[in-house]
């Protein structure tokens, strides 16, 4: 079931992953990587502290695989790709094996997903970990135990690590863990005395109030059916193994998908009176109402982040004193930025409208046991734009971590989607969707289905119909984003007409270099990055000559240039100017000393236009 959407995430993320050229970030990610280890310390003592584990990381990946661009991208590729898996895996935990499938696959065929598996930067690594620690949450609240807090903690520090702001998921975790110690059981779905009970409904109602007692992991079966509803009573999902009477005990169901009679959405099925009705909980141990170890859960989780605060604390207090300098070219937070925001991390606005209206009819469908990734998708958002109110935080890449939830959302809404028949086949005694608990068809008095006879083939057929429709969903929202993932694998310049074609002015002073001469660029003091979009296409090059300084004795990705141009062009025949945009006249551009100095000295003998780039060739009068 991960598989699919794995595959799938990786095969988008790898499709033209070399062909865009590294943007300004991407640069800063190269530069950084390709120093020496104390160097890139003293990098991350000056600028960028949050971004140095990564990197670390990269710089030993550099070592191995090279600086291509295909190389530089190739980790967060895979990382996207197993945050997809994740993805799939964490929906059907929540709300079954179809809707865990179709979260995977939306999330596979966003181009924002490919945008970000095909980017040199720690978001697809953040956005693996973000899954990963919710993934590994839900588990340490199914049965509390040192070794899954451990791999939660671990989860914890590897999304700080990898982005600082991703912390804010935890206040979504907070709630959850709150929520499960109230209810004295497991925040997770199928568990009717859990967070995952929707309303107070009783024990013998299924989570949603959709269906009767044992109802399936979708809460979308009724008495004796398997995982959403696609198998009858002592029929294990798709015809696995059975089980004898009482063999199955309570709250051996994974994610809550076993209940009376009803077998375990991994295969196995139990036959009626294996396990007493609304005592289907999330995993792996039973649990009664106030069972200590889940009054203790908050305590649990507490101590669980203390060696994440350990751990993340040298990377606080060095990043600390660094927000003015990286993030000066960000705006405080406006209303409108919330609106902008689904197309920023999905990278289309159509996309991202879509996504929002599934997920938020996903979260309606769900109700209660949307609790977890609806609070993943909103408190990040609330706390990071509250804070970009006050600071310079807003940027919508930076809530890429989201998304995955915000899909396992839209795969609860999807997996909804097609209608019941009026009346089920013998194979199906499942409630219509949506139906009341009180409802004829969702009876917890009604007798299971008898024991399905109806051929594999029929089964299937019956399978793909019912996951068809949403397929579709899927596919569409691919059709849609097509033009974005198209327009991505040219550039990844934001937005599409900003572009800066360093490879185009590297080509030009490749191709008419000649020894001796020299090269000059302006503007030096901003985020564009000429110098290192040159140097990274360009690895023999004229020489900088105004540069006092370079990146690496300054600690920072900037130079120190030549406080006397006049005397520091002294001898030098030819020089290369490269300014930021498109100039009739780049002599005229460049202002201060520097620009004094070329205009009494030299004349323009050639000059080219490159997107928002201009090259000169200047000689000596």
């Amino acid at each position: 079931m991960w598989l699919v959407p794995t595959l799938a995430t990786l095969a988008a993320g790898l499709v033209g992953i070399g062909h865009a050229q590294p943007w300004r970030d991407e640069l800063a990610s190269w530069s950084a990587a390709t120093r020496s280890l104390p160097d890139l310390f003293r990098l991350t003592g000056t600028v960028d502290a949050a971004t140095g584990p990564y990197y670390l990381l990269l710089h030993g990946w550099v070592r191995l695989a090279g600086d291509s661009p295909a190389a530089l991208r190739l980790p967060s590729a895979l990382a996207m790709a197993a945050a997809a898996g994740l993805t799939a895996v964490l929906g059907r935990r929540l709300f079954g094996a179809r809707a865990g499938l179709l979260a995977g696959l939306l999330l596979a065929v966003l181009p924002g997903t490919s945008r970000y598996a095909q980017e040199a930067r720690p978001y697809a690594l953040a956005t693996l970990f973000a899954v990963l620690a919710t993934l590994l949450l839900v588990r340490a609240l199914d049965r509390p135990g040192r070794a899954r807090w451990a791999g939660y903690a671990a989860a914890v520090a590897a999304l700080g690590l990898t982005h600082l702001l991703a912390l804010t998921l935890l206040a979504a975790h907070a709630v959850v863990v709150l929520a499960a110690r109230r209810a004295g059981a497991p925040a997770t779905p199928g568990n009717s005395a859990g967070v995952g009970h929707a309303g107070g409904a009783p024990a013998t109602q299924g989570d949603t109030g959709e269906a009767a007692a044992g109802v399936g992991d979708t809460g979308e079966a009724a008495a004796g059916v398997g995982d959403a509803g696609e198998a009858a009573a002592g029929v294990g999902d798709a015809g696995g193994a059975s089980a004898t009477a009482g063999a199955a005990r309570a709250g051996e169901g994974d994610t809550g998908e076993a209940a009376a009679g009803v077998g375990d959405a991994g295969g196995a099925s139990a036959t009626a009176g294996a396990a007493r009705a609304g005592e289907g909980d999330t995993g792996e141990a039973p649990a009664t109402t106030g069972d200590t170890r889940y009054r203790r859960l908050p305590l649990y989780w507490v101590l669980a982040l203390l060696p994440v605060l350990v751990v993340l604390t040298p990377l606080l207090l060095r990043a600390r004193g660094q927000r003015s300098r990286q993030l000066d070219w960000v705006e405080a937070a406006r209303l409108t930025d919330l609106a902008a925001l689904p197309g920023g991390v999905a990278q289309s606005s159509v996309v991202g409208g879509l996504l929002v209206g599934l997920a938020a009819l996903g979260a309606a469908r769900a109700g209660r046991r949307a609790l977890l990734p609806g609070l993943c998708v909103l408190l990040p958002v609330l706390l990071v734009f509250v804070g970009g109110l006050v600071v310079p935080l807003w940027v919508p890449r930076y809530l890429l971590f989201i998304v995955p939830f915000a899909c396992v959302l839209a795969g609860a809404a999807l997996i909804a989607a097609p209608a019941r028949p009026a009346t089920a086949p013998p194979w199906q005694a499942s409630a219509p969707s949506g139906a009341a608990p009180g409802s004829p068809s969702a009876a917890p008095g009604r007798p299971p289905a008898a024991p399905d006879a109806t051929p594999a083939p029929a089964l299937a057929a019956r399978r793909w119909q019912l996951l068809a429709p949403p397929v579709a969903v899927v596919a569409l929202a691919g059709l849609l984003g097509l033009p974005e993932q198209a327009s991505l694998r040219q550039t990844h310049g934001w937005p599409r007409s900003a572009t800066v074609d360093y490879r185009g002015a590297a080509e030009i002073i490749g191709a008419g270099q000649e020894p001796g001469d020299t090269i000059v660029y302006w503007p030096r003091d901003g985020w564009l990055f000429l110098d290192l979009g040159v140097s990274y296409h360009l690895k023999e090059r004229p020489r900088d000559v105004l540069a006092l300084r370079d990146q690496r004795q300054r600690a920072d990705f900037w130079v120190t240039e030549c406080p006397r141009p006049a005397d520091c062009l002294a001898g030098a025949r030819r020089v290369w100017l490269v300014v930021a945009g498109r100039r009739p006249d780049p002599l005229t551009v460049v202002p201060t000393a520097t620009g004094d100095a070329l205009r009494d000295a030299y004349t323009v003998t050639r000059r080219w236009h490159r997107p928002n780039l201009t090259v000169a060739l200047l000689t000596r009068d």
